[in-house]
Order: C-alpha cells, then structure tokens, then sequence
C-alpha cells in the first residue's frame, strides 16, 4: 500500500501517520516519487483505506495489486519524466511527450574515438552519448573496456559537446567509484537480477537506464525497478533491447508487445535499444522506426565513425550517414504518434 502525502504536510501530521501505520503492523518506509513524496507501507497489517485517506496530509492511498508497488501505474497514473544532466551539461528528459534518442559506441576505445563519435551523435541531434567503460563479455578474451580512465574519457566529451552521459556499471564496489562521472547508469541486461547491484546503485540517488534481461519476464524486469525505487531511486528508465527465442537469425527478438504492455502496467519511461535487439545493422533503424511507432519513448542506438574498426559489437553499430538519416526519419515520425523529437542544435537542428 501506497500513502501520497500532501505538499504542504506538517512534520507533526507525518508522524501521525507513520504511527497510525505502525501500530495497525505495517513497516514503513517514507521516499520522493517522481513529484510525490510516499510512504510505502508493507507486512500483513490492516487498515481501514478510508479512514486513513482522511488523515491529516494525506492526499490518496493507493492499495495496489502488482507486486511491484512503486513501479505500479496504480500507484502513479501519470507518466513519469525522467531528468538526466543538468550540472555541467544542459538537462535532458526522458519521458512525456518527447522522444529522445541516446547514441555513441558500445565501447570507449580511446579519447579520440568517444570525441570523434560525440560529435557526430550530436551533430545530428542525439542528446545523451552512451558508452561502456566496463564491458562484460561472454568471452573473457574480448576487449573489456578501459574502466575509469575510459569513464573519464567519456566525460570530457559529453562535457564538450554538450551532452550527458550514460554508461554500465557492472558491480556494486565500481558504484560509488563512478557516481561523480556519470549523469545516468545504465544497468546491463546480464546484471538486471544482480539484486545488490540494483540496491547499491538505487541508494546513489542518480537516475538508472534498467536493461531487460535476455530471459526475463516483464513482470521480473518491473520488479528489478521496484529494487532500484525501493533502494531510493527516483529516476528509472527501462530498456527494452531484445529477448532469448527459438530464433537464430537476428541476435535477440525485439518485443515490441513489451511497449505498450509496460507502459500500461508502470508509469516509467520506455525506450528501446534495437542495435542489441537486431545485431545487425542494416536491421537496426527498421527496428527502432518501429519501437517508437509502438509507442517508446526513445531509443538507445550504438554508433562508430568507423564500425569496421570497433573493438565492440561493429556488427550493430552504424555508420554516422545512418545514424543521421535515422533521426531524420524519427523526425517524421514523430508527430504520426503525438510525440516530438528532443535535439541538440546543430546540423539539422532547430
């Protein structure tokens, strides 16, 4: 069960109704949601919902029916816009009526690489640069990144071309590490039930790019942002990028039923990482085209001056001439489904 405080609530009003709530044999736990601040009360108390929605500084309780209460649509009908960046570069949102599109490399290989790609992405109006500094690998003989000096890396060319960033944190030890360089984490799809991960990363308070697993349910990915709200995040995205079937000829399935079915269950922003989904290249703009079609609120999208050359994942990642034609066709697409597409200024900017 939810509680919704009012705004104006006293201190002395919120103490009555943590006691009331204690003393019916619920554990409390009182956070920021979106907006609201909440009290989430659990355990095999009982309460009278009408008596209590009429306590002092209570605007609504919310007794919702999903196990992932915070995450819950029935606990926030509106939809939740999330903000990234802000201090050293320009605030981006994620959610609403915007579709904002994240792009760079699968990998920091060098400085001169995430500068060059920066660049690029925001030349053509991508608004967040992604990157992995830390990559887990299937194979422990493939590149894994170059760690914190590639994190630092990437932050300087965010910082330079404007643009916020986001990048996979891949234990909870590198967590608190890596707080002060990045706008956003990204949670990987191999890491979406690392559940003391997602409580580390939660308790920093920073916004979180949640990633499905490959063999997850929507239900156990909704429950892996209950975590990450639960721990004391207030900013969650989730990514839709492909899950585990029977197919073999694209790297993972894309589903894209997944959309619209989490965006009715949860108020959380949507996107869609189709460079993932697809893991071919010339399949990836057709698959974004459609993730936001159905209904996403953005996309991430791997990019490389010169994929042929990546360390990482070249296979899926476009060419900087596609990715451009790819958000010109965003672009046009966008007002079909009563969106607008969010854009740095540049080259075919506003």
């Amino acid at each position: 069960m939810i509680v919704v405080l009012s705004k104006n609530i006293s201190p002395r009003a919120k103490e009555l109704i943590h006691s009331y709530l204690k003393d019916r044999g619920f554990s409390v736990r009182e956070q920021s949601l979106g907006d609201d601040t909440i009290i989430g009360a659990s355990g095999k108390g009982a309460v009278d919902t009408r008596e209590l929605s009429i306590l002092p500084g209570v605007e609504r309780v919310a007794a919702a029916s999903k196990p992932y209460e915070l995450a819950s649509r029935e606990t926030r009908a509106e939809d939740t816009v999330v903000t990234v960046g802000g201090a050293s570069t320009p605030a981006v949102k994620i959610g609403g009526s915007r579709i904002t599109v994240i792009a760079g490399p699968c990998a920091v290989e060098s400085r001169e690489q995430i500068m060059e790609t920066a660049a690029m992405i925001r030349e053509s109006g991508a608004v967040i640069l992604r990157g992995g500094a830390y990559k887990p690998r299937t194979s422990p003989y493939s590149f894994q990144g170059l760690g914190m000096e590639g994190l630092e890396y990437m932050k300087a060319a965010g910082e330079a071309c404007g643009m916020p960033i986001v990048t996979e944190v891949v234990s909870p030890e590198l967590a608190l590490q890596m707080k002060d360089l990045t706008d956003m984490f990204q949670i990987g799809a191999r890491n979406m039930q690392n559940f003391e991960l997602l409580k580390r990363v939660g308790s920093l308070g920073k916004p979180v790019l949640l990633k499905r697993g490959p063999s997850s349910t929507i239900e156990e990915w909704l429950l892996s942002a209950e975590y990450l709200l639960v721990s004391g995040a207030k900013d969650v995205v989730l990514c839709e990028r492909g899950i585990r079937s029977f197919e073999s000829y694209t790297r993972n399935t894309l589903d894209i039923l997944a959309i619209p079915v989490v965006k009715g269950l949860s108020h959380l922003p949507v996107i869609v990482d189709p460079s993932h989904a697809a893991g071919i290249r010339a399949m990836v703009s057709s698959a974004g085209l459609a993730a936001i079609a159905a209904g996403a609120d953005g996309l991430s999208v791997e990019v490389h001056p010169r994929p042929d050359e990546a360390l990482s994942d070249g296979h899926q990642s476009l060419y900087g001439v596609q990715f451009e034609k790819l958000m010109r066709d965003i672009e046009a697409l966008a007002p079909v489904v009563g969106k607008e597409l969010v854009r740095t200024p540049g080259k075919y900017g506003k």
